[in-house]
């Protein structure tokens, strides 16, 4: 069974890895959908960000990281993909989440919509919250990969 996992991903969090590796191991193919948000303000380039997330993946074969500047469902149904996953970290995630998901279903009643809890100990990693720790220099070791840290670090340092 294929299941998919979009987001911004801006930048990739250990609780975006910590639900991909969940998820990898319960579907026989997970796909890592990249939105391309021309609207939305990303620090990373669309490019940049499947770059971060291909080699955070790589040790796993049976996930895909794609980019996708359409709608989800539609990436669903190109790839015969009938479960989207979504992070829900609290309540708040989940009034928000389950409006989308009620959209999506709508546009795409064959794709299922399963919500999977963050794991307590990245309960309250948000990538905006991220990107301001790491602007204002604070350890951010603990919330993301080291080479997102990296990353984030040259791109905030101006570098």
């Amino acid at each position: 069974m294929k299941a998919m996992f979009p987001g911004s991903f801006d930048p990739p969090t250990n609780g975006h890895m910590n639900l991909i590796k969940r998820a990898a191991a319960i579907f026989d193919e997970l796909y890592v959908v990249i939105a391309v948000n021309e609207q939305k303000k990303c620090l990373f380039s669309s490019q940049e960000r499947f770059e971060m997330m291909s080699k955070l993946l790589k040790g796993y074969p049976n996930v895909t990281v794609s980019l996708w500047d359409n709608l989800v469902v539609r990436f669903a149904e190109d790839h015969d993909i009938k479960v989207m996953i979504r992070g829900v970290r609290a309540l708040v995630d989940f009034g928000y989440e389950f409006e989308l998901a009620m959209t999506n279903k709508e546009l795409s009643p064959d794709v299922d919509i399963l919500f999977m809890p963050t794991d307590p100990k990245y309960f309250v990693l948000r990538s905006s919250a991220i990107k301001e720790i790491a602007l204002l220099d604070g350890d951010i070791s603990t919330m993301v990969p080291p080479e997102v840290a990296s990353a984030l670090k040259r791109r905030l340092s101006g570098s």
